[in-house]
């Protein structure tokens, strides 16, 4: 494969990745504070139980990706399998981020820390005191990653 068409479908699933963080931003604020806060409500409740009802927005992110990832695979690969593969990709990064990092709902890591993760810990757990802040992985006012940067 040339190598031009390798970079064409890296930047797919690099443009599709980077674009989910807009669309999980505009998901939270919009639709799991707005219309469909009873299905994420739980997510904000002190005792977290295995499973919330706030998973199923995973499901709903995940129909799409498979949509395309299957669209694509059946056309030998074409471009709607790339642009599936981003936004899997970020909804692996997200998991790996929001319930396993911040909230440990799966307790596989040990402690390790860095300025990145704290300015986005810090952040997302003050949305869980209701200061806003709905972004998961960049999207994150710069005032957290000062924060850190000051205080190591």
């Amino acid at each position: 494969m040339p190598i031009a068409d390798v970079l064409i479908r890296a930047s797919i699933v690099l443009f599709f990745f980077l674009i989910m963080e807009a669309a999980a931003w505009a998901t939270h604020k919009y639709v799991m504070h707005g219309f469909l806060w009873a299905l994420h409500k739980d997510h904000h409740m002190p005792e977290h139980n295995r499973l919330e009802k706030n998973d199923l927005f995973a499901l709903f992110f995940a129909l799409p990706s498979i949509a395309l990832i299957a669209a694509g695979a059946a056309d030998v690969f074409s471009l709607l399998f790339f642009a599936g593969l981003g936004i899997a990709l970020y909804g692996l990064a997200y998991f790996w981020f929001h319930d396993i990092v911040v909230h440990q709902r799966l307790r596989i890591l040990g402690n390790y820390r860095n300025k990145y993760l704290d300015s986005i810990i810090a952040a997302h757990l003050d949305h869980h005191r209701g200061r806003g802040n709905f972004g998961f992985l960049f999207l994150v006012p710069v005032r957290y990653f000062r924060r850190a940067a000051i205080s190591k």
